[in-house]
């Protein structure tokens, strides 16, 4: 049932074109940074966008003038990630799966506990906040030792009407889209 429904989600995200893909992922940004709580983080992870996820990349390059930006390594070995601050764009590199990571002689570890606020993403969500992702369960493992509030960021057809869950799935607190920002739970 989830890997039909991965293959689904990600087979129509391919399918937006990239100009598309750029505008909504623009008004989902505004939304965002509207957020009063992402207004109050000081410290802010941000996954970095590949495969047709809602578009990350000018959103980081935006935050970085005003926020401690943190982005994500990915460790093969053990389906974890590790936390980096980011200070300049230019640091990051492709990594393993093809997503932007710091180049080795950039990266400034940092604790989960210091963030203030996570940028989620997924493959699907419902409105429970219920995420699908990969299937490697690296943000799950991240997710349950944190405290920090969650924002799963998605386009309208990621918003599916359930995602089963297993007892390691971490839900997300606020889900954004294009059209609505949708409260998963009252930490919002």
């Amino acid at each position: 049932m989830k890997e039909k429904l991965r293959k689904e989600i990600k087979q129509k995200r391919r399918n937006i074109s990239k100009e598309e893909n750029r505008k909504k992922s623009k008004e989902i940004k505004e939304k965002l940074f509207g957020l009063k709580e992402y207004k109050d983080a000081k410290i802010v992870l941000f996954y970095v966008s590949y495969d047709g996820e809602v578009f990350t990349h000018e959103l980081i390059k935006e935050a970085l003038d005003d926020k401690k930006v943190v982005v994500p390594i990915s460790n093969k070995k053990d389906c974890s990630l590790s936390l980096s601050i980011l200070e300049f764009w230019d640091d990051l590199i492709e990594g393993p799966y093809r997503i932007l990571e710091p180049k080795k002689d950039c990266i400034k570890e940092i604790s989960i506990d210091e963030i203030d606020l996570i940028v989620v993403p997924g493959v699907a969500f419902d409105e429970n906040g219920n995420r699908l992702g990969h299937g490697k369960g690296y943000y799950d493992r991240l997710l349950e030792k944190t405290k920090a509030k969650t924002v799963g960021l998605a386009f309208e057809f990621q918003i599916v009407k359930n995602i089963p869950t297993d007892r390691n799935d971490v839900p997300v607190d606020l889900i954004i889209t294009k059209d609505r920002i949708v409260k998963c739970s009252d930490r919002f």
